[in-house]
């Protein structure tokens, strides 16, 4: 028989046969060398074709208990409290990684059995992350997490494993929590961990996106200032969207967490192309096109010479740093230049008629010197009905 890789059930029968038939074969000869390569083969194959199931989990458990004379309430400080254990072992309930954890750490169980995966290992836990922090009622109540069909208990305790799984295509330090590891302007009100899960959510819509690939330094002044002509036109916003993309700047719409505050982001995504997210908080065309503006900002001051940076920003805070004030001024520069705003008078005389006419002259959406007069002279009763008129949401169809 001349040895080969074995493909079926007959080729393998005629191999153990073959096996038999040099069983006594001694050590040095032909033969035996035949057997040794034969055996192989066999090995092989029904390594492929018959795999070896790992022990069920519980049945190991089970089988640990006995060896070490343990009694279920012994597990609660591996599992829990005394109904979690009992509904493990009845399979009522499955295992958290916190828990395999535990049971790989004291027990000894194999990690590929708790996993139910060969040659799988338990990852260590992220230091510093607090995983029932995070807002697991809204993340599934806006179907973030595809295919976890569990009730909301069930998320919180297996949280981590859900996030982790949820996060892998972003890599590592996905899931450090916003406030420890990146820059926000949101003062001490903004909840890290809604943060980090918002950024996951925009960050993974980003990359569905397909689109040319980023050049840095893309994002200038009269780059900016382009794109801003096209808020003179009623679908303005979608089109900056369009014009974005097709510079590979990814652009996403995604509305904040509950105690986030949050109008906008700057991401830097793993491939290193940028990402500017927008929450459309405040529902109003100003404030598009001015958070808008403040993101692109941040990608032309602070990312091309960053590996990654991640700036989070809620817009009604004035107490701000170096970085946060640099993108104002940038921001609102590229809007409408000064030499251009101080020559208008605008604030001094802030009729509609004359906004309307500084705004064609520019072509530019009106709502812009309007917004910013208001901001400029405090008095937000200025074109007041005017700029409430001015929706965007409805162009992303939230409500």
């Amino acid at each position: 028989m001349k040895p080969k890789v074995i493909k079926n059930e007959t080729e393998y029968q005629a191999t153990l046969e073959r096996i038999n038939e040099l069983m006594d074969a001694e050590p040095g000869t032909e033969a035996f060398d035949e057997l040794e390569l034969l055996a192989i083969l066999a090995d092989n194959y029904e390594n492929e074709a018959h795999p070896i199931e790992l022990p069920d989990p519980i049945a190991a458990i089970r089988f640990r208990m006995d060896q070490a004379g343990l009694k279920q309430k012994d597990l609660v400080p591996l599992i829990g409290s005394r109904s979690k254990v009992s509904e493990v072992l009845s399979g009522k309930r499955t295992l958290s990684l916190a828990m395999m954890r535990n049971l790989h750490r004291e027990l000894g169980i194999p990690a590929e059995v708790l996993l139910q995966e060969p040659g799988a290992k338990i990852t260590s836990p992220l230091e510093g992350v607090e995983w029932e922090r995070f807002p697991m009622k809204e993340l599934l109540g806006r179907n973030w997490i595809a295919g976890f069909k569990g009730s909301l208990s069930e998320a919180k305790e297996k949280a981590e494993e859900i996030l982790s799984v949820w996060a892998s295509p972003l890599g590592e330090g996905a899931l450090e929590p916003a406030l420890l590891r990146q820059h926000v302007r949101a003062g001490g009100t903004a909840d890290g961990y809604a943060l980090t899960a918002w950024k996951i959510r925009v960050s993974l819509l980003a990359l569905e996106q397909e689109l040319p690939r980023y050049k840095p330094g893309t994002v200038t002044r009269d780059f900016v200032r382009d794109l801003v002509r096209l808020s003179y036109l009623d679908n303005g916003p979608l089109l900056a969207q369009e014009y974005l993309h097709k510079n590979g700047i990814h652009f996403v719409v995604e509305p904040h967490l509950p105690h986030t505050h949050l109008d906008g982001a700057a991401i830097r995504l793993p491939d290193g192309s940028p990402l500017v997210a927008l929450t459309l908080r405040h529902d109003r065309l100003d404030n598009f096109w001015f958070t808008l503006c403040h993101e692109l900002a941040h990608v032309a001051l602070h990312f091309d010479d960053q590996e990654s940076i991640v700036f989070f920003d809620d817009l009604d805070q004035q107490q701000v740093d170096a970085l946060e004030t640099d993108a104002d001024h940038w921001a609102v520069e590229t809007l409408i230049p000064a030499e251009a705003w101080n020559a208008a008078g605008l604030c001094r005389d802030p009729k509609p008629a004359r906004v309307r006419a500084f705004a064609a002259v520019h072509r530019i959406s009106p709502v812009i010197p309007a917004g910013r007069v208001r901001r400029e002279t405090g008095n937000y009763r200025l074109f007041g009905s005017y700029i409430a008129q001015q929706k965007v949401r409805y162009l992303w169809k939230i409500s």
